[in-house]
């Protein structure tokens, strides 16, 4: 029997999300662990991208995951926000790859569309199916762990992890 671990991760520089999802043959996928890493908003930049990188560094050492899948960026308005987000992405995957877990991207549009079916799928039905999926009582909150899961989730069946 073979078990894989998947890390998810919602990036945000003052909500990051993250949740890690045991795939096993033959058994449902399971969670270990999601959450959210949070900053103070008037705290500057580089000690917040501090912050996100050491949490996430305790996250990998408790969880030990295989693979990290990330959200890939996308904003459509705001570029000042949208550039330190990508900040919090550049620190997330460097978090992973500095413990050599491959780091894979799939947009908002991919992992909406692999957990619902639909692109344009809202928050609360994306933690619908993320509770559906893990076959959860309840649903995952905040929604940025629940992204976080649907990302794991969203790589796994994108590779066949969940079904190898």
């Amino acid at each position: 029997m073979s078990t894989k671990r998947v890390l998810g991760v919602d990036p945000g520089t003052g909500i990051c999300g993250f949740g890690v999802v045991e795939f096993t043959t033959h058994k449902r996928p399971r969670m270990i662990t999601a959450g959210v890493i949070t900053t103070p908003a008037h705290t500057p930049l580089a000690d917040r991208l501090l912050d996100i990188y050491e949490s996430l560094n305790e996250i990998i050492d408790e969880t030990h995951p295989d693979e990290c899948s990330i959200e890939k960026l996308f904003f459509n308005q705001n570029i000042t926000t949208g550039i330190t987000v990508a900040e919090a992405r550049g620190v997330c995957i460097l978090a992973a790859r500095k413990r050599n877990i491959p780091v894979y991207e799939y947009t908002p549009l991919q992992i909406k569309q692999t957990m619902t079916g639909y692109g344009r799928a809202k928050k609360k039905d994306m933690q619908e199916a993320v509770r559906m999926f893990l076959n959860m009582k309840q649903i995952v909150k905040p929604d940025d762990a629940a992204d976080a899961l649907a990302a794991a989730i969203t790589h796994a069946l994108m590779t066949r992890v969940a079904y190898s």
